[in-house]
């Protein structure tokens, strides 16, 4: 029993099983939107549910694996990372280069199975994360978090196109600039709590190289920004876009009141807390919207 703990626990590291659950509840946003907007029914897509499920998981699972073989010269030196299985050897780098291949393929294919769009977003997705985040920005521009925000905010096109392929809808853009925005002032408030650990591994996260004050002016630019994305949601609901504008204008008045007491560390707590709030409120309105809808043809 403590070898499948042990075997268990690993695997969630390396993984980052964590980061798997979060980003399925975007992509099931997407998903339940596309099937109410085209009026399908929930029996009529169960096998596309359950491929899109396992075909995001597995790929974001890989994602993880890429980047933990590839970060562990500074996951070492990280105070936060420095228990990962790759760092600790607990896991051989050829064992978790082959279990990331495998479960990229099995990913891919499990996509393509929904529609070819689905899988090819699911390759984007996999390839902003290694290539342009992991191996080219992430040590060397505090632009880092812009770049690796692509792929973060694949989840709700993937689950979108997995029902329908046709990604133009301006409800679906509104949610793709909406999850790339929110990234913004979530990994800021992380580097802010943790900029020792990034100092020490010389990852240049914007609020370690350009300070609070650049970091307060440019998160709520991206703030004002998601807000103004919330109307393209109007496209397709009132309510939600509502709900968007809502959630977004408290985040804002949360960043400057909370900024106004000259305390980071509080100032990135806050904003940390909330934006977890946020992404759960909105991503669960739109799930919940879209389901009834589905289920009573509103």
């Amino acid at each position: 029993m403590s070898n499948f703990k042990e075997l268990k626990l690993t695997l969630d590291k390396t993984l980052k099983t964590g980061i798997i659950k979060s980003n399925l509840v975007p992509m099931f946003a997407g998903l339940t939107l596309a099937m109410y907007t085209y009026e399908y029914k929930i029996t009529d897509k169960i096998p596309e549910m359950i491929l899109a499920i396992i075909g995001t998981a597995l790929i974001i699972g890989a994602a993880g694996a890429f980047n933990n073989v590839y970060d562990r010269d500074i996951d070492a030196v990280m105070e936060r990372t420095k228990v990962r299985p790759t760092v600790t050897g607990a896991i051989s780098i050829k064992t978790t280069i082959w279990l990331a291949i495998i479960l990229a393929v099995i990913g891919i294919l499990a996509l393509s199975l929904t529609t070819l769009l689905s899988a090819l977003l699911g390759f984007m997705g996999l390839f902003l994360y290694i290539v342009p985040y992991t191996m080219w920005t992430k040590r060397r521009t505090v632009y880092n978090t812009e770049v690796g925000s692509l792929s973060g905010a694949m989840p709700p096109l993937i689950g979108w196109a997995a029902i329908y392929p046709d990604i133009t809808h301006p409800a679906l853009l509104g949610l793709f600039v909406i999850a790339i925005l929110w990234q913004m002032p979530h990994f800021y408030a992380i580097a802010i709590r943790r900029r020792d650990d990034y100092k020490a591994a010389s990852v240049p996260m914007l609020p370690v190289v350009k300070g609070i004050k650049r970091t307060y002016l440019q998160t709520n630019i991206y703030l004002i920004i998601m807000m103004l994305a919330s109307f393209l949601l109007g496209s397709l609901s009132i309510g939600l876009m509502l709900v968007g504008l809502l959630l977004g204008g408290i985040w804002l008045i949360i960043s400057i009141v909370a900024y106004r007491q000259e305390d980071s560390e509080k100032w990135a707590k806050m904003l940390f807390i909330y934006s977890l709030i946020y992404m759960t409120i909105m991503f669960s309105t739109i799930i919940i919207y879209s389901l009834m809808g589905i289920i009573f043809n509103l």
